[in-house]
């Protein structure tokens, strides 16, 4: 993994909904969550509908978060939801890099199947960085509140890095 030189925080904005300093629903342990800004997919029954316009939020360099994430010795991780997350794949695997050599778990929320974001190398750049992907789009006919960290049950909980290894999806263990 390359070392990236952490002034590319202060050169690096991203769009943001708003964030989160400490969440226990958006993965496991005491996590950051970055909602991101826009999102083309709009799923009916969106629990986040205001990240959902391109044009809303605002923008923010890497830095503000990053010294957010930083200034609590707590946060165990840093999950990316939205808003779509992989419409602002760029700054966001960057942001990932620096985190994962921090030793942060990286999750992130995606509207898009798995095989979708593997297969575009833009987005894959993001999908590299991460621990754990929660792939699909919101099916409202699917909710449910008996599963872990998803809305509905189309959703899966993606093992990243043994699915980028072994070239097939394979699902995180231990969740419901």
């Amino acid at each position: 993994m390359e070392k990236l030189d952490l002034s590319i925080l202060d050169k690096t904005t991203v769009r943001i909904a708003g964030a989160v300093a400490e969440s226990i629903v958006d993965g496991p342990g005491i996590r950051y969550v970055v909602f991101t800004q826009g999102c083309p997919l709009r799923c009916r029954g969106c629990h986040n509908p205001q990240s959902q316009p391109l044009e809303g939020g605002i923008d923010v360099k890497l830095r503000v978060l990053y010294d957010e994430i930083k200034s609590n010795p707590l946060t165990q991780g840093v999950t990316f939801s939205g808003g779509e997350p992989f419409i602002q794949a760029t700054p966001l695997a960057i942001f990932a890099n620096i985190l994962r050599q921090e030793c942060y778990s990286l999750w992130s929320y995606s509207g898009y199947t798995f095989d979708k974001l593997a297969e575009d190398p833009i987005r894959r750049k993001l999908l590299e960085q991460l621990d754990v992907v929660v792939d699909g789009p919101y099916i409202i006919a699917k909710r449910s509140l008996e599963i872990d960290f998803r809305g509905s049950s189309n959703q899966r909980i993606i093992n990243v890095q043994e699915s980028l290894k072994n070239n097939q999806v394979v699902l995180m263990e231990g969740f419901k």
